[in-house]
């Protein structure tokens, strides 16, 4: 796999950053760090360091005035965490709505009749470059679910969107791509009456 594309251009078309080299920092199953050489439009010289990880969905299971949660521990902060089912698979090329059903079901155990596309985001898009499509599912039916080992004390949560949103305002939701998910889903889905 090469690097980014050698040149960057402004809205104006004019060079903003330059790559000037690429070295390959670490890689495992999950992610892939490089640091690049740039040059920035001003001349001053520099490095970035970015995160690679393939494509990504968060699906937003609603049904009625219910939205489902999971819940489970983030290593990274060291905290049991509420957000939207979400994941990927570690592989370059995935459909967007195979995966969305793969890892509705891994997480949930639920199943989805309807499967709407609302968009794709950039998620943390000043180290990290990764896209996460989000998917809207409906005429959801219960099965058995399927975590991955680091899943294996993830909690399912049926939570009405009032108080969904309650915890979005509050705080008790802090994850960036649940955040963005539901604001495609008000954006694009969600009824005007709301």
């Amino acid at each position: 796999m090469l690097g980014p594309d050698p040149v960057r251009r402004s809205k104006r078309g004019q060079v903003s950053i330059k790559t000037l080299q690429t070295r390959w920092v670490y890689r495992n199953r999950w992610l892939r760090v490089r640091e690049d050489n740039i040059e920035r439009s001003d001349g001053a010289l520099g490095i970035y360091g970015v995160v690679e990880k393939d494509d990504c969905a968060v699906i937003l299971p609603i049904e009625g005035d219910f939205v489902y949660l999971v819940e489970q521990f983030r290593y990274t902060v060291q905290t049991r965490c509420m957000e939207l089912p979400q994941g990927g698979w570690e592989m370059a090329e995935v459909n967007p709505e195979e995966l969305a059903r793969g890892e509705l079901r891994e997480e949930t155990g639920l199943q989805a009749e309807r499967m709407q596309y609302l968009g794709w985001v950039w998620i943390a898009y000043g180290f990290a470059r990764q896209k996460q499509h989000v998917f809207l599912a409906t005429g959801l039916t219960p099965g058995p679910s399927d975590p991955d080992p680091e899943e294996h004390d993830l909690q399912l949560r049926r939570v009405p969107i009032t108080e969904f949103e309650c915890m979005l305002r509050d705080g008790r939701i802090r994850d960036g791509c649940t955040l963005a998910a539901w604001a495609l889903y008000r954006l694009n889905a969600a009824p005007t009456s709301r």
